[in-house]
Order: C-alpha cells, then structure tokens, then sequence
C-alpha cells in the first residue's frame, strides 16, 4: 500500500453528511473558499450507467475526476437486480469513461445502470472521489465532520445492540407500556413498536421523591450480574431507577458491579438526563446503549483508511462534539441540525434575521424557524421513543423527492410512503413506484442532462400515465395535481413551525435547499404570504455545509423544581457552576486558545402548574428573568400572568466556541440573464455559469448536479456575490393562486380538489388543536391531551374532527345545533357550555363555539372540547363515584355567551365557577385553560374565512358535503359487505343494567335500535345521545378500516332509535333534579363500542372500562384513566396495556406524580394471564399500586369487575378487575366499582385493570409475551 504522503500544508477540512439516500460531500482545500463536492448514495456506492460490453470488459459513464482505478478490488451491482453482481478486478480510463474487468461483466448490456462500490463507508469513498485516490491509496492530513442518520436508521429499523434494562422493582414493565396510548385510533388491532430493550432486570432497590434512599440497594445482587451477563451474551447495559436524577448513587453503584462483571457497556440514566420524568430518561438511556455500538462501528470504518484524523460528529443540538465526546442519542437529528446550521450562515450573510429553513431531500422534508438564533427543545421524539436533551426544534414529514404517488379511488394522494434509494424513484430505472421526482422531470422541472445521476424518463412516464388513466385524468393535470397536494403537506409542516407558535409565515424569508427544495420554495410562498425566498449557492449539500459553519458546543443542566423566590440566589451559584463545568468539558475538545461563548436557559413555570416557558440570556448581559418571563407569558397565552409565584423547574449552560463572522452579502443587479437552453417545456439556465450581479425573471429552470430551483412568473432572481440567489415577488399571484393556495373549481380536476380541501380542513382542527396545546396550563390539554377541536358546517354538522379523543368524536356536531336552536350566534360571538342537555358529555368536559361568517353569510362552525381536571362537586377531581343528580358533579354552564360585540364576560364566569353549592376549586385554572380554548377557536374562524376568501364560499360549502357524502358511501359499502341486515347484542352493566342494541335494514338505511336498554340510571352512569353519536360514529370508522374523514357523513346512513333512559335522560333546568351523567361519559361509552361491535365478531371484548381514578382533598386533585387489555382478532394476539376505544389519554409519568403529590407509585406492570385465551389471546390488563402519605379522599369510576370482557368467535372470556384498598395494618378490602372513600395516610389502593377476549377456538395461544 502506498505510504501517507508527507505534506507541511495545513489539514483539509472534509464535511460529509449521510442521509437516507444520498451523502453529501464538501472539502476545503487550503485556503479555497468554494469547495470541492460531490454526492454518493449512502450505501456507499457510485451510480453510472453501461456504455458498452466486449471481451476487454466493460465501458461505463464516467467523468474525468474518477479516478481510474478508483473501483479496482471492489464490487458492481445492477440497479433493481441484486441477483447481478460481481467483482471488480481493474478499471482503468478509456473513451467516455472507465473500463471495467471482472466476474459476471458479460451479463450487462447498453444502458443497464450499475452502482460500483470499493468497499468503504460513504464518506470515505466521497473524499476518494473529491482527493482522486484509488482504493488503497493514503490520505493526506484530513479533519472530518460527520452528519450521519446511521443512528437513526438503526433505531427505525430495529438493526441497533440488543439492551438488557436494569430497573426499580414493581416497573419492569413500565418502558413496554410506555404512556399506555395507542398509535393508530382507529386500529381494530392495535400496535406499539417494537420495545428496544431485549430483556428487564428488576432490582430491589427504591428512593423517595426527594432523593432519599428507602430501599437500598442490596450487596447480594452483585453476585448475580455475571450469570446475567452469561444468560444475555453480547448485549449492553441500561441503568434507571426512580428518581435517580435526584440521587445518582445507586445507578453509578450498579454500573460499576455491571462493569466489573464484563458488561461490555453500561449507560445510566441519570448520564443522559437530568429531568425527573422516568419513562423519557428510561427511553434515552435504552436508545444511548442500543446505538453507541453501532455509531462506534459505523465511526470505527470511517476513521480506519483514514488513519490519525480528528473526527466532529455534528449533534442535533447544532454543535460539534469531538468523537471522545460524543454520544450516539444525540445525532438523531444530526443531519438536519446541520441544514439548519448552514441555512442560519446563509441568512445571517444575507441579512435576514427572521427565516423559515426548507430542507426537501429524497424521503422527507424538515423545516425550522430561526429567528436570530437557534430554537431548542428539551426532548426529540422518534420510532416510538422520547429521546432527552437539547435539540433544535425541526419539524419532518413525509414528504421528499422519493415520496410515492398514486391514485387511492377517491382522490390523488402523495406518500407518506417513499421509494427511498432502492428502487428509487421510476426513473432511476430499478423499477421504482411513481414519485415527486418523477412529476417534475416528466413536468419539465428538472433537466435530465444536469440531473446528476442517469435517469429514464421513459420509464416514469408509464407510471405517470398508469396513474393518470386510473384517476380519469389527462397526464398533464395529474403531475400538476401532484405537484399542488404535496405543496399543501409541506406547507402544513411550515405552519407548525410559524403559525403554531404565533408567528406569520409572511414576515420571513424562505430559504429553501436540499436537492428537491428549490423545486417547490415559490410555490409555497404563494401559499404562504412569503415574498423572499433564499437559495444558496450550495443548495444541494447545505447540510454538510452547516458542518463548516457550526461551532464545538456543550451543554451542562441541573434540575430544580422549586418555588422561584426561594432558590434565586442558589441558582446564580449553580450558574457559575455550570458554566465552569461547561467550559471545562469544551476545553477537552477545543483546547484552551479560545474565549467561549455562555449562553444560559431556564424553564419557568407558574407555581403550581405543570408547563413551564424556556427563556435564554447571554451570560454576560444581565437578564430580568421575571419580566422576560411575563413577556413569553403574554405572548404564548394572551393574557398577564400578574403577580403569580413562579416555580424555576431547570437551569442550563451552553457553552461554545466563537462562530464565524462572515461578511454581509449584497446582491447587486448587473447583467440580466437569459436563459440558455430553451428547447425543453421551461426555459433553463445552469446554475455553474452564474456569477454575482447576475439577474432574470421567470418563469426559469435553475440547475445543476446537486440541486434545482424553478423560479415561477412572477418572481425575480438575484445572484448575491457570495452565490446565493436571492428571490423577490415582483407580481402578485393570479387569482387561481390566493394566498390560501385554493384555485377556482373550473381550474383544478375534482380528484386533486377533493384531496386538497380534505387536507385543507383537516389541517385546519389540526391546528386550532395545536394553538390550544400550546396556550393551555394544564396537564389535561398538554400533557394527556384530553381536547377536540372540529370544524362545523354552516348547519352545524361535522365536517372535520382531528382524531384526539375518540368519545368526542360526533357529540360536537350535536352540540353545536342544540346550542345553536338556543343562542344563535353573531359575528365575533363565541359560546360556552358543559350541559349534556345541550349535547355536552359530562361537565368536566367544557365546549367552546365560535360561528363562522363571511361577507354577512354564516358559513360554518368551529368548536372545541377540552377536559378540566376540576369544575366542583362534591368530590375533588369532579368525578365523585357517589353523585345522583348533576349537581353534585360540578359547576353546570347551560350555554353562556362569553363574548359579544367586543365584550368578554370573564368577571362572570369567574363568578359562576366560583358560585354554587359545590364551585370549582380552581377556577383560576379553569379560566387559563377556557382562554386558550377561545384562542384556539379564533385560529379556527380566521383559517376557515381565509379558505373561503381565496376559494369562494360556494365551493367550501360544497367540498363539505362532498366530504360527508364519501364518508357516508364508505360506510354503506362496509355495512353491505359485512352483511348486516338484523343483529341483536345484548349485554349489561356491572350492576345489571341492561344494554341492547339491534340493528336492522331497509334499502340503504340501517337503524340501531337501543329498545330495552335500561331505564335512567340511579347513579351516574347516564349517557347522552351525543355519547352514543360518538361511540356509534368511532365504531363505524373502525369498521371500514379505511382513512377517511371524522365527520357526520359516518352517520347519515344510520338512524338511531333512543327511548327515554339511560342512554338518553331527561334534562330540568335545575342540576338538581337532572341525573348525574359523568360514568355515562367514560364508562358506559365503552362498553357500548364492544355491544355494537359484538355482532360482527371480528374482535374480543376489549377491556370495557376507563378505569377512572380520581384522589385529592381541598389542596390538590389528580385525575387519572388506565389502560388494559385490546380484544384479539382473527390476525393478532391483543395488545396488552393499551388505551382501547373510546380513550386514548396519557398516564402520568411516576416520577412527575411522586414529585406533586402526597403518593407513592409502588409498582405499575403488566398483570399477566388476564387476557382471554383462544386461537389468538387476548391482551392483559394492568396493575397499579399506590400508596398515600397523607389522608386524602379517593373515586374509582371503573366497569367490568363483576362481569368479564367476552372472546368472540369461540375465543375465551378476559378476567375481570379488582379494585383492592390496603389499610396501614395490611387488612386488605375488595372494593367494588364505584365508590368513593376517604382513607388515611399509609394505605394502598390496588387496580388491576381486565383484560381483553380471546379470538377463536382451538390450541390456547401462549401467554403474552412481554420482554
């Protein structure tokens, strides 16, 4: 081998960042400002295509800068077969390319593309390429900065170590539960991912709230490690006991035992988080050892041909780590961190301080919102799990170049399923699915010659016009229908990042990179409002241009939670400490010739409250944390947090090395361009004969190898003199582009339409549901995401309802109309109510509804429902198991005009939640959360006038009905295929209250007729019509198994039959003589979704009950539902632990609980052998174990402990549950369902919570098998 050439030249700076399909490559000679680059595709081969094929061997495409015998020793490949392939003996240059000699070459014909490798990781054969090495050949002196998405491709695809965790006795079922909610609402057998851990170690071991040890760690456990390591060969170690970020000691104690016991690698948790939330810091601490040894291999055979080089990997915090630093969780989002990093170098050159990032590539597309800075948040969620720490905040979706297209029957639609790098888009030629890329080379928008890769655009037309023909659709109009549903799905990511956190996309600049994002950047400020638009001038590669322009970084955290006027001395103190803690650990890295930038955060909170706000200040400018505070309030929630004591939850360091200061760009205008080829369908123009002062208007093609922006008419074009474009609007759109992106009918096919409005309106509920997220205080909307926000039409029937929580689902159309009969609404008013006399479900649950009008017409509703942990009655928690009339159970609003003509009623409401023989015991809270619910039906009116404004209110008008119209379609065909002609199911309460249900049908109407279900109920197990509307309305989406919209259109084939009684009450106008209704809501609405589904006998029981614990007393009260198990089905055991049906909120994390609440968690875990049995099991329940350290009052609010969930087809019956009060003397009492009870401190309440019904006859299946 060739010996390292000696050089006294200063290092190359080398900058690669691997992504899903392509590595993009940049290298710094000396002191050359514009790199050297190049791109390959991240297996680590080089695409060309066969010239020709002889006995000498075979001729490929290949340009002057491969070198010769760059291939020799390596391997070929022919795209779409992986049968073909062979070795590569030689390869040497020969006329228009190389030759190549070795095995199987005799196979290949002109015009087969081939990927050729040398054996080496991405960025090693990329820096061959760019240095012109021959594999074999040494590299000069070199330092490498990596981006890889290696680490996370090994977490999405399950490919990482296996993980042994190490955890409290009583949760080592905890990781697998998660949250307990399931992914897919509407999955008749739901899934979680796949856990990452192999196996769970409980180990007698226990610390309070407070750090302080209850159950140390015993010495004998010791001596059982090296027997676990022999049972778990080759797997890693994952350490997280409760409340360890308190006291560490007993997870370094552990660590060291593993470690002397030959566990190759140990990870805390208290290393890797310093947050007390239990299950996140678990997950990181799982994700840390199950990828740190594939991120080592992965460095390991980049570094090895490279000998001595310093190796950065770019973190998703935006910083540099050097490799003895670095930690595997933390590169999850490295490549895109480093878009960011170098779109923010761009923006800062070109003078723009408020700017959204656009980074289009292959298989998805990421954006992010700058504004003088980076944003951060504190946790990266990713393949099902919450992975710690500081990361930028970018939002994905699934939409790239590579992202599929087709035709579903109904309407258009583009991904979220990609081609990826194999097969690729159509036209790679391996076979590929229709693509984006693929509609803009058949559209004219990319020019084959520049492209970069072969291409055949033979072959993407077939499948273009494949789909075309399906759709009844002209080719032309489909590619553009294409073209315009995928803008809408990334506009909808660019509104997640500005609108939802109240800011207007049109007061930034676009800047738009990745290969595909300069292909949509103005059309999407069409839809926008943006009117600037930057391109830079390494638009293709910015990401690995970001590696350049990033800084060495560290961050040092310690968690607080404490009243703030209390610890604000001793936080200045832990300032100091951190950032000396923080510069330290950068001095490893960075060496001591260097003056760090400090930068601090802290996360404030109101007292008492479980959201806090992240505010930062530079360390040497003096920081008034409590006005910056009252600002962000003020901005976030729209209202003065006044003098209200605030609670300091965390305090953080950033420590970094000093950024480049570049100098500003100016973008003169000289020479007006003209384009140079314009032979094709859109004038084009090489982006390599651009130079500085260089102007022209669209409508141009702008390309080369690694990139393409299509400047659109109406925009114009400048080349800034550090080579980035620079677009302005200088004409408005025509009017079949207004700024809500909707054209007129005539101008738009009816399948690209129906797409494009079913979008529009979901995005819409999504939005309002994400402004109520945001704005709102409590636990219930933030954090168990107990909310449902819908949009209405002009008669008040539903139209759109983002799937939140399914029991709302129907019952906010029903609503709407009987409120509307009684206070019709006015421009501007908004309503609110809890009364299920007016279509609420019970009076936790507080309804807000905003009418919607325009041009003096009413042309819809918005609403939203949110749950309020307290609204009074005479139990706190506002769920009291012993109410008998409505009363008792809180604060009851009949509708109540909050705002009029400009005027807010909030003086009274506060009086009427405040009033009462029974108030709300928070009525602060109640105000908090009622003011971001009316903010968020505000984001409602203004989006929905906004879409009428730009596409006509006669056409909303009538793409609603068309919505509805293919909802009710859908369910006509499922009820006709499952054949449902006369069903009657019968069933009944745990106290014997009948159910019963029967179905019958005349033509194309089915009835459901609830005759003989029982009378009103004495307690409070009453269910309002608008409940079985929202059962019905879920079941029905269930049952046709398809992704169609949540509206009324489910119900209009169906007409329900209710008599007076449990299911539909009597209402007075007096709360005290009306039946209570707060179990018809959470109780009674699931065992109806297992009646009417029981007819089909497609799927067990499932658990049947909510499992509803409420306990507190005048101070405090916690709410909290538990999941259990999912009925089997004819395809899949029952998901054990899982949130079924009409329920899908969170569970508390134990540490956040044990840090707020007079409670201890003792143990949470699968109960195993309570799912039933049968040819496929079903899923077991839960258990749940608390213990109270103070006296408190409690309310259970739980079915199915006196009767079981039924298996369906033969399949066998669940267990019931139980519900076990422990008293301080361990004398143990069976409780029954309902009940509430006062109790002192030192007792226990035990819930196990049912399991789901079996499936089928025959061998029982095995038990559930929880790892």
């Amino acid at each position: 081998m060739p010996g390292r050439p000696e050089s006294s030249e200063p290092p190359l700076l080398y900058c690669a960042d691997t992504g899903g399909t392509f590595t993009d490559c940049l290298l710094y000679p000396g002191d050359e400002q514009r790199p050297r680059r190049t791109k390959v595709l991240s297996s680590g081969r080089w695409r060309t295509r066969v010239l020709g094929c002889d006995r000498q061997g075979c001729r490929v495409v290949a340009g002057p800068e491969i070198p010769p015998a760059l291939f020799a020793g390596g391997h070929w490949w022919r795209s779409g077969d992986d049968g073909y392939t062979g070795e590569i003996s030689s390869s040497s240059r020969a006329p228009g390319g190389l030759l190549l000699r070795g095995a199987h070459l005799d196979r290949l014909r002109a015009g087969d593309l081939l990927e050729l490798s040398t054996g080496e990781e991405a960025p090693v054969l990329g820096l061959r390429l760019l240095l012109g090495l021959a594999r074999g050949d040494a590299f000069p002196p070199v330092i490498v900065r990596l981006a890889s998405t290696r680490a996370t491709n090994a977490l999405l695809e399950g490919t990482g170590a296996p993980v042994v965790l190490f955890t409290t006795a009583g949760f080592g079922d905890a990781l697998t539960i998660g949250d307990q909610r399931r992914g897919d609402l509407f999955a008749l057998a739901p899934s979680r991912p796949p856990p990452l851990h192999r196996a769970v170690v409980e180990v007698p071991e226990r610390l309070a709230a407070n750090g302080a040890v209850l159950h140390p760690l015993e010495p004998g456990f010791r001596t059982e490690l090296a027997a676990l390591r022999e049972k778990h060969p080759g797997c890693m170690a994952a350490i997280a006991f409760l409340h360890a970020t308190r006291n560490p000691e007993h997870e370094e104690q552990l660590a060291r035992w593993l470690t002397e016991a030959g566990w190759p690698l140990v990870v805390c948790s208290s290393a890797v988080g310093t947050l007390p939330r239990w299950l996140p810091r678990t997950q990181t601490a799982v994700v840390e050892a199950c990828l740190a040894p594939v991120m080592a291999a992965y460095l390991d055979r980049v570094q090895a041909p490279l000998k001595e080089v310093s190796v950065h990997v770019m973190t998703s915090a935006g910083g540099l780590a050097r490799r003895s630093r670095f930690q595997a969780k933390d590169s999850l989002l490295s490549g895109p961190a480093g878009g960011v990093c170098g779109a923010w170098a761009v923006a800062r050159r070109a003078g723009e301080r408020e700017v959204l990032a656009f980074d289009m590539g292959g298989t998805s597309t990421d954006v992010s919102r700058l504004s003088s800075g980076f944003e951060y948040r504190e946790e990266l969620r990713i393949g099902g799990a919450r992975v710690v720490g500081p990361t930028l905040h970018i939002e994905t979706v699934a939409a790239g170049g590579g992202s599929c297209c087709g035709f579903d029957g109904h309407a258009l639609f583009v991904g979220p399923g990609s081609a990826g790098a194999d097969p690729g888009p159509a036209c790679y030629g391996a076979g590929g699915p229709l693509t984006l890329t693929d509609v803009h080379l058949l559209s004219g928008r990319l020019v084959p010659e520049w492209f970069g890769i072969p291409v055949d655009p033979a072959a993407a037309r077939r499948e273009l016009e494949a789909v075309a023909r399906a759709a009844g659709l002209p080719a032309s109009e489909a590619a553009e229908g294409f073209l315009r549903i995928a803008d809408e799905r990334m506009a909808d990511a660019i509104r997640r990042v500005s609108v939802r956190e109240g800011y207007d996309p049109g007061g930034h600049a676009l800047l738009a990179f990745g290969g595909a994002g300069g292909l949509h950047a103005c059309r999407l400020g069409g839809l926008l409002g943006i009117r600037r638009i930057l391109f830079p001038l390494q638009a293709g590669l910015l990401s690995a241009l970001g590696l350049r322009e990033a800084v060495l970084e560290n961050f040092a955290e310690r968690s607080w939670e404490a009243p703030f006027n209390d610890c604000e001395k001793r936080a200045e103190e832990a300032w100091s400490e951190l950032e000396a803690e923080a510069v330290a650990a950068l001095a490893e890295q960075a060496g001591d010739d260097f003056t760090p930038v400090l930068e601090r955060r802290l996360a404030l909170r109101l007292l008492g409250q479980e959201s806090y706000l992240v505010l930062e200040s530079r360390a040497d400018q003096p920081c008034d944390w409590r006005e910056a505070f009252a600002r962000r309030f003020q901005q976030v929630f729209g209202y003065d947090p006044g003098d209200h004591a605030l609670e300091l939850v965390w305090i953080q360091v950033r420590a970094g090395t000093p950024p480049q200061d570049p100098p500003p760009e100016s973008f003169p205008c000289r020479r007006r361009r003209e384009p140079e080829d314009t032979e094709g369908p859109w004038p084009a123009l090489h982006l390599g004969s651009v130079r500085a002062g260089d102007w022209w208007e669209g409508p141009v093609v702008c390309a080369d190898a690694f990139a393409t922006l299509v400047v659109e008419r109406g925009w114009r074009c400048t080349c800034g003199d550090a080579g980035t474009l620079r677009l302005e609007q200088v004409q408005k759109p025509e009017p079949s582009a207004g700024a809500g992106g909707m054209t007129p009918a005539a101008a738009t096919p009816e399948v690209v339409r129906r797409e494009l409005f079913a979008r529009r309106y979901s995005h819409l509920v999504g939005q309002m549901g994400a402004q109520l997220e945001r704005t709102a205080v409590s636990v219930n909307v933030k954090e168990r995401h107990d909310f449902s926000c819908a949009l209405l039409d002009a008669e008040g029937r539903l139209v759109a309802n983002a799937p939140h929580i399914p029991v709302h689902l129907g019952a906010l159309g029903i609503c709407v109309r009987r409120v509307a009969e009684v206070m019709p609404l006015g421009p501007g008013e908004v309503v609110l109510t809890n009364h299920p006399a007016y279509g609420g479900s019970h009076l936790p649950d507080l309804t807000v509804i905003s009418a919607v009008w325009h041009e003096g017409r009413r042309i819809g509703f918005v609403a939203n429902r949110a749950h309020h942990a307290e609204i009074g009655g005479k139990r706190p928690g506002s769920m009291p198991a012993d109410a008998v009339c409505l009363a008792e159970e809180g604060v009851c609003l009949p509708p109540f005009r909050l705002l009029a003509g400009g005027q807010a009623r909030w003086d009274e409401l506060e009086e009427r939640l405040s009033g009462g023989p029974w108030p709300s015991r928070a009525p602060a809270d109640n105000l908090a959360d009622i003011r971001a619910q009316v903010a968020a039906n505000q984001l409602g009116v203004h989006l929905l006038k906004e879409l009428c404004q730009s596409a006509g209110p006669a056409e909303c008008a009538r793409q609603m009905n068309l919505l509805r119209e293919r909802a009710a379609a859908a369910v006509r065909a499922t009820l006709d295929r499952l054949a449902v002609d006369r069903h009657v199911c019968t069933d009944q309460l745990d106290d014997g209250t009948p159910l019963r249900a029967r179905w019958s049908r005349d033509a194309d109407v089915w009835t459901i007729d609830f005759t003989g279900t029982g009378p009103v109920h004495s307690g409070n197990l009453n269910a309002t019509p608008a409940i079985v509307a929202s059962v019905l309305t879920y079941v029905l989406r269930l049952l046709c198994g398809e992704d169609l919209p949540l509206n009324e259109g489910l119900l209009d084939p169906v007409r329900l039959v209710l008599p007076e009684g449990l299911l539909n009450p009597p209402f007075q106008e007096d709360p005290h003589q009306c039946p209570a209704v707060v179990g018809g809501n959470v109780e009674t609405s699931q065992r109806l979704a297992d009646l009417l589904l029981r007819p089909f006998q497609i799927a067990g029981d499932s658990q049947g009950t909510m499992n509803n614990l409420v306990f507190g007393d005048d101070r405090f009260g916690f709410y909290e539902t538990l999941a259990g198990g999912a009925g089997a089905t004819a395809d899949a055991d029952g998901l054990s632990g899982i949130h079924t049906h009409m329920t899908n909120t969170a569970v508390t994390d134990p540490e956040a609980a044990e840090s707020r609440l007079p409670a201890r968690l003792l143990r949470f875990g699968f109960r195993p052998g309570s799912g039933g049995p049968g040819g496929r099991r079903g899923g077991d329940g839960l258990v749940r174990e608390w213990l109270f350290l103070k006296p408190v009052t409690f309310s259970l609010l739980t079915q199915r402990r006196s009767s079981a969930p039924r298996g369906a087809a033969r399949g066998g019956d669940a267990a019931a549950g139980a519900n076990t009060l422990i008293l301080p003397d361990d004398t143990r009492e069976q409780l029954p369902g309902i009940i509430s009870r006062s109790v002192p401190a030192g007792a226990r309440l035990l819930i196990e919570t049912p399991g789901g019904g079996g499936y089928g006859a025959g061998p029982p299946s095995a038990a559930a098998d929880h790892p």
